[in-house]
């Protein structure tokens, strides 16, 4: 069961994973071998399971963003996933789903020109519904 100061640690964590122990305590108002100790069981019992960036995709080059809503022809999906793994400079996310499509796959793309030949790659395997990020 979690208390106040692991919820605080893992809120702290997850603004900056690259704190060091003695300011995460200062802000969770333990010592530096204190909150090690914390975050060390955090770990462990697999509550943080990680630690990760965040990529600025329209710095790298990436300015479209889609999203994907894919519904396969066939039950026989390793088509269409043997194609996304030949795509993977432009997958975020494949998200395997339920509802009207059978997966949610997020996207970027450097422009309309990736994206089109991606599609017209993509209509060989399943019937797409294309949603554009405007803003996040």
């Amino acid at each position: 069961m979690l208390d106040n100061t692991d919820m605080h640690i893992i809120d702290e964590l997850s603004k900056n994973s690259r704190i060091t122990m003695k300011e995460l305590g200062v802000k969770v108002h333990l010592t530096g071998p204190a909150t090690s100790a914390r975050v060390a069981k955090l770990e462990d019992s697999g509550i943080i399971d990680g630690y990760t960036i965040k990529i600025n995709q329209v710095k790298m080059g990436y300015t479209i963003h889609a999203m994907i809503s894919i519904i396969t022809n066939s039950p026989n999906h390793e088509p269409y996933l043997t194609f996304l793994n030949a795509q993977n400079e432009f997958v975020i996310n494949n998200y395997k789903i339920s509802g009207d499509s059978c997966y949610l796959l997020e996207c970027k793309f450097p422009s309309t020109k990736e994206l089109d030949e991606f599609l017209m790659g993509l209509t060989m395997h399943v019937n797409y519904k294309l949603s554009i990020i405007i803003n996040k």
